[in-house]
């Protein structure tokens, strides 16, 4: 066991960490945001629970308290942007879980799932009755949605430049081929069938000359209007790149999907300070993608994150808030595209980080990694467990765990020693099936 001078590491976890009394009790991390303009709220696993909780109960306080404007989540720009109308009281959905309709494809339970849905339901109501420009917006980061951008930047011309949604529908033309099968059309791009990477930069920059004009027709509602499309254009762009480099292996396509997320955070807020104070957006996304890549192995691959670059840019103007858990349930998928089950999740592994908290005094704590003597305690490398949406627990030490330096990829870590897999919003049979734990939340 690891000393610090003359304590044991778990002392010195035991001695710094803030018990908490359940997942919404998140004010010691909301403390350490403090005055933060991005607030990077991580997750171990894209099906728990708690994690999801506690990163709502976290962004509440931040938007009711330190006036936080937009939530941007590890999701495409046209399926959330269906939600950010819903919850400016726009659009026809008629709640929540109509507004998450666009989240359908795999995995579906990552986005359309219960606690989602509350939060959904409460920026609504939070917005009511307050001016567009102080309402808080929900957007999406990611690049998958190729061919629903394209539809939306259609229509988008249709609507303003009739002569232009002609041209950009011939542009657009190049991945008929391929129907919507983009990986296939990824495939092909990148083993001779000649690209698509000039008539998506032809269609972007066309976009972009007409700015001014096409900003400027109605006031605010067109500059709106026009941001939208641009950020839809621009993810055509960024998604045939990511798609047509996806299969030449390496960290290439990573960093081009984290490089795109930092973008869409960057013109997002451009775009909302643009008539108020420099916007705060908090960040929903997996500790792989918010955490700094530079103190893990994956950096050492030569990948990089959205962490990295937020820090690299903003420095302490941005705080990265990471979740962890020992053991429990999950939700999750054995492989791509099969179905959502309910998933035990083994216990931590010696030499983890989530081993080392599994044998603290609490439970459920918060815990400042850069305070001492913590930070130095804890930043000899250790593993560390990542889940996505696929879970292998037979692989479990290849599959879902990589070495990190806690301290200096986090700045904060909210651990719940025992979780409990997230609830979707369609139930399935092997879902709810026997590994559903008697201790699993209800009224959820």
């Amino acid at each position: 066991m690891g000393l610090v001078g003359h304590v044991s590491i778990p002392q010195v976890i035991n001695d710094g960490l803030t018990p908490l009394s359940d997942v919404d009790d998140c004010q010691a991390a909301v403390d350490l945001i403090g005055d933060a303009e991005f607030a990077l709220l991580g997750e171990a696993s894209h099906g728990t629970h708690e994690f999801y909780a506690a990163r709502a109960a976290i962004t509440k306080k931040l938007i009711v308290e330190s006036g936080f404007r937009a939530v941007a989540i590890e999701g495409d720009w046209p399926d959330a942007y269906r939600v950010n109308r819903y919850v400016r009281h726009l659009g026809t959905d008629k709640d929540a879980v109509e507004a998450l309709t666009d989240f359908k494809r795999f995995p579906t339970w990552m986005w359309r799932n219960v606690v989602v849905v509350e939060f959904v339901e409460w920026l609504r109501n939070h917005n009511e009755g307050l001016p567009p420009d102080a309402q808080v917006g929900f957007y999406g980061m990611d690049l998958y949605a190729l061919y629903a951008s394209i539809l939306a930047v259609l229509a988008y011309l249709e609507k303003v430049d009739p002569a232009g949604a002609q041209s950009a529908r011939a542009r657009y033309a190049c991945f008929d081929t391929f129907g919507e099968d983009v990986q296939s059309y990824g495939y092909s791009a990148a083993y001779g069938f000649d690209s698509c990477e000039d008539e998506v930069v032809r269609q972007l920059v066309d976009l972009q000359r007409h700015a001014a004009d096409y900003a400027s027709r109605d006031g605010r509602i067109a500059r709106d209007e026009y941001f939208v499309a641009e950020q839809n254009a621009r993810l055509v762009k960024d998604a045939e790149e990511y798609y047509r480099t996806m299969f030449r292996g390496g960290a290439s396509s990573w960093n081009l999907r984290d490089q795109h997320m930092v973008s869409t955070l960057e013109a997002l807020r451009a775009h909302l300070s643009a008539s108020a104070d420099t916007a705060k957006i908090a960040v929903w996304a997996h500790n792989s993608h918010l955490g700094d890549a530079r103190a893990t192995e994956m950096g050492r691959r030569g990948e990089l994150n959205v962490g990295q670059l937020i820090r690299h840019k903003f420095g302490n103007r941005a705080v990265n808030l990471g979740f962890t858990t020992a053991a429990g349930t999950v939700t999750a998928a054995s492989d791509w595209d099969a179905p959502v089950e309910l998933k035990r999740v083994r216990p931590a592994l010696d030499g983890s980080y989530e081993n080392l908290f599994h044998e603290a005094a609490a439970s459920r704590f918060f815990l400042r990694l850069g305070d001492e003597p913590v930070r130095t305690a804890l930043m000899k490398p250790h593993l560390e467990r990542a889940i996505g949406v696929i879970y292998k627990p037979e692989t479990e030490r290849g599959s879902h765990y990589f070495y990190a330096a806690l301290p200096a990829q986090l700045d904060g870590v909210i651990h719940f020693d025992h979780t409990t897999g997230l609830r979707p919003v369609e139930v399935t049979a092997e879902w709810s099936g026997p590994e559903v734990p008697e201790t699993f939340p209800t009224g959820v």
